[in-house]
């Protein structure tokens, strides 16, 4: 095994789960002898040269990461262009590698990380550099290819089918006289997993929720509002889950706000206002919405035991992929069976996942396109099954961690986009 430093970098929006895979890719990479370095705020920390020592935490600290939301060091939404755009970028990427010796990088996010990954084991062989390039599973939109899912998505959908059933209580209890639609929107800008995920909440055309309404189906107004009537009419009440990402027949998202975000994709403004809106207009009833935002993805006190197990299986398997030479690969979770639940890691060319996404199989959703079938059931079960609360203090609240280290000195010049 050559020497050398292991580089770790979290990127994109983080999960309930991502510092676990931290934790777990920080406890591997001691038990093999490997000092690790941590990249503040992702890539950017790579390009910054922006290292954290992580030699200097404490077993208990890293540890105590495994339930800790949030990136411990940052993250960032930062896409490299291509090596004929932007040479220079690369070349810096490589320079800072060279001087700080690390020979492999783990870099844990979502697609566009794949194909940062990729891009970078790419160029390490044509700049002749000896680098590793390992990209690991993580997203709660749960839209990788080839992997079963993604961690951070059971315990985000976890997350969504309680609020879901919890507040469709609260609903129910008021609404002779007060809210007869509520509106939840949840991420998913291409791909309906978490709204899928709200269908855990009840089984049954009366049950909340209601409607649900998928990306992958085009948004259709007028029966939309057929569909909530006619629950209102039945069942007094209706509560309706939205995906953020819903679009027109035409292709256009129903809550473009104009403009792109750092990794190309169009800003969205806010859809489960305007169908609460539309609800209140058009059928003049009394209507609520909320949009968890942040808070799907980031409720650690509601994490899937299953989801904690395969985020902590990934970064185990990265460091060991990484070691072994496994160059522009990711450890993806294979299904094994579904009843027992099984799965196991096995390793994926990058190649094959970057620039991809996974969306919701048309056998996952209801003829009527406003639930989820027997199918998605089956899927999803497993996936949120198990609690997984962390550690609470003497004063109530959850005992997480805020590990603090000083960044290691500078070898180059300062960085200049």
């Amino acid at each position: 095994m050559p020497k050398g430093h292991l580089l770790y970098a979290q990127s994109g929006g983080v999960t309930a789960v991502i510092n676990a895979t931290a934790s777990a890719v920080l406890t591997a990479a001691r038990a093999h002898k490997v000092t690790a370095l941590w990249a503040k705020n992702g890539i950017l920390g790579a390009l910054r040269e922006e290292f954290y020592d992580t030699r200097k935490l404490k077993a208990a600290e890293i540890k105590a990461l495994a339930h800790t939301p949030g990136g411990a060091f940052g993250s960032c939404r930062f896409k490299l262009k291509s090596i004929e755009q932007d040479r220079a970028q690369y070349e810096r990427l490589i320079d800072v590698f060279r001087a700080h010796d690390i020979r492999w990088f783990l870099y844990n996010g979502g697609n566009d990380s794949a194909d940062t990954a990729l891009k970078l084991s790419k160029v390490a062989t044509e700049l002749d550099y000896p680098l590793t390039c390992i990209g690991v599973p993580k997203t709660v939109d749960n839209d990788l290819v080839v992997t079963d899912c993604c961690p951070g998505f059971g315990s985000a959908a976890k997350y969504t089918a309680v609020s879901v059933a919890e507040a469709a209580l609260d609903v129910a209890a008021m609404a002779d006289t007060s809210t007869k639609v509520f509106v939840y929107e949840v991420m998913g800008r291409h791909a309906g997993w978490l709204a899928a995920a709200a269908g855990m909440a009840g089984d049954g055309e009366d049950l909340a929720p209601h409607l649900i309404l998928f990306p992958e189906n085009a948004f259709d107004e007028a029966a939309f509002l057929a569909k909530v009537q006619s629950v209102l009419t039945t069942v007094g009440h209706c509560v309706v889950v939205v995906s953020e990402g819903i679009r027109h027949a035409d292709g256009r998202f129903v809550a473009e706000a104009g403009g792109k975000d750092a990794f190309g994709h169009s800003r969205l403004g806010g859809v489960g206002p305007m169908l609460a809106a539309l609800c209140k207009d058009k059928l003049d009833v009394k209507v609520h919405w909320a949009v968890p935002d942040y808070l799907q993805r980031s409720a650690r006190h509601l994490a899937s035991k299953t989801d904690l197990a395969h985020a902590m299986a990934v970064g185990k398997a990265a460091v060991e992929l990484a070691l072994a030479g496994k160059n522009g690969v990711m450890p993806t979770i294979q299904r094994v069976s579904d009843k027992p639940y099984r799965w196991k890691i096995a390793p994926h060319p990058l190649s094959e996942i970057a620039n991809h996404e996974k969306a919701m199989p048309k056998a996952f959703i209801r003829k009527d396109g406003f639930g989820i079938t027997k199918a998605c059931r089956t899927y999803l079960e497993p996936l949120i099954r198990g609690e997984a609360p962390p550690p609470y203090g003497r004063d109530g609240l959850p005992a997480f961690v805020r590990p603090s280290l000083p960044l290691l000195p500078k070898k180059l010049a300062a960085w200049s986009k």
